[in-house]
């Protein structure tokens, strides 16, 4: 007979050691291959919410900061939809939410006459290589559609994401006073 606190540290514990076999489990209690794609697709999600933690460390503008944290959330939603394989907890009013936001951020901006290349203000080189994460992220997503279903408004809404995080690059660089790099073609290098 356990007095609880023998359960309580198992419940608790980071060091299980049922992963060392290759597998990982699912918050449905299944077990599937650490590389399968959807695991990959959580990874890529993870890290991307890692970075948008180390983005959102940096003394960033309030506005920027509460988007960021919004977008967070969203991508711990969208993990959850990926732990219970069926789960559908993002919605059409998530999608306009990122994209109502990446519009507001855009209409600071001006029009692009070239193409960006990532870097300019610290803040704003983290957020490119955010937008890279977040578009390896959404691809890993359409993978795992390839076997099983996988929410529509979830892709979209990462592609949104990646959508943002650009956006929020240039403005970054327009609100700190930081040129923006941009491509120069080969002939005018």
């Amino acid at each position: 007979m356990s007095d609880g606190k023998d359960d309580k540290t198992r419940i608790n514990r980071v060091i299980t050691r049922s992963g060392d076999d290759g597998r990982t489990g699912l918050a449905d209690g299944s077990r599937i291959a650490k590389d399968h794609p959807r695991i990959q697709a959580l990874g890529a999600l993870d890290e991307l919410n890692s970075g948008l933690g180390v983005l959102r460390a940096r003394a960033l503008d309030d506005d920027l900061d509460a988007l960021l944290e919004r977008v967070q959330h969203l991508l711990f939603d969208l993990g959850g939809e990926l732990a219970v394989p069926g789960t559908v907890t993002l919605t059409d009013d998530d999608l306009v939410e990122v994209e109502s936001q990446a519009d507001m951020l855009n209409a600071e901006l001006a029009p692009l006459k070239e193409f960006v290349l990532p870097g300019g203000h610290p803040d704003a080189a983290w957020c490119h290589h955010c937008r890279t994460v977040a578009r390896r992220a959404e691809r890993d997503l359409i993978a795992v559609g390839d076997d099983d279903q996988v929410n529509p408004v979830s892709r979209a809404v990462l592609n949104r994401v990646g959508d943002l995080l650009f956006v929020m690059a240039r403005a970054i660089n327009l609100r700190t006073g930081t040129d923006e790099p941009q491509w120069v073609r080969r002939q005018d290098r």
